[in-house]
């Protein structure tokens, strides 16, 4: 699976998901990956989800707090769609 299917199925997932939701890393690995071997898809999936908000495409929540792309990311994240990406007839 490439890079780009990752970022396209992050930003999709985000996307449906709406400003005012999240998606775990983990919804991404399982919608790429069938079966139990999604597991080993999830450092792709935060390398990637990294280089997106990092574009500014997406964010990044620790504790349902953006962070800093640029810095080290540990622990437990969610990802959603960056409000500049939202559509303009989105709700908050």
């Amino acid at each position: 699976m490439s890079d780009t299917a990752t970022e396209a199925e992050i930003l999709r997932l985000t996307a449906a998901r709406g400003p005012g939701g999240s998606i775990c890393p983990t919804e991404v690995a399982r919608a790429l990956v069938p079966g139990d071997a999604w597991h080993g898809k999830l450092s792709a999936v935060r390398r990637a989800a990294i280089r997106l908000a990092q574009a500014g495409r997406i964010e990044i929540l620790r504790k349902g707090k953006p962070v800093d792309p640029h810095g080290e990311i540990r622990g437990v994240i969610r990802l959603r769609v960056h409000p500049t990406e939202a559509s303009p007839g989105d709700s908050p």
